[in-house]
């Protein structure tokens, strides 16, 4: 894991878990995230959720809801945040890819976190590095997505 790697390079010493599951939904990750919580304790919790419920077309409010109830339950769990924003497809149409987007940058200012508001920058305008579906990044674009996050990261981590 490239994370993990980084982590063990630049000397930190803190474990990675990745408890995502492809296809998820803001909605399966807030049922599985109290247990996560629990179990691991994370110090620092990156939420990178919501791109399979915009693919849906659902409701923004519910999104928002959801990935707030995220932010809410990390904090609480004494957990620092980091929240990834992502982007749709322009054929979602021009006003609900923007507000999509624009529900990222709101959460973060309204929940005081961390934001990477593209994560997949660089990644899914190049058809290069994206999958025959246009929507998941192929292997090789995973070192670009650790440094779209690792600025900002590396900040959470430093400021213990």
């Amino acid at each position: 894991m490239l994370l993990q790697q980084r982590l063990q390079e630049k000397k930190y010493a803190y474990q990675v878990v990745n408890s995502s599951i492809s296809g998820d939904t803001t909605s399966n990750g807030l049922n599985r995230l109290p247990a996560m919580l629990q179990q691991y304790h994370p110090q620092i919790t990156i939420i990178e959720l919501g791109g399979n419920d915009g693919l849906r077309g659902l409701p923004l409010n519910v999104i928002k809801q959801n990935v707030a109830s995220m932010i809410s339950l990390a904090k609480k769990a004494g957990s620092k945040v980091l929240l990834l924003g992502v982007r749709l497809p322009p054929n979602y149409g021009p006003q609900y890819t923007q507000l999509f987007r624009q529900l990222f940058v709101n959460l973060a200012k309204e929940e005081s976190v961390n934001l990477v508001p593209l994560f997949l920058n660089h990644v899914d305008d190049n058809p290069q590095l994206m999958q025959v579906d246009g929507i998941h990044p192929k292997e090789e674009a995973q070192v670009i997505l650790l440094n779209n996050v690792w600025p900002i990261l590396e900040k959470l981590i430093s400021d213990k």
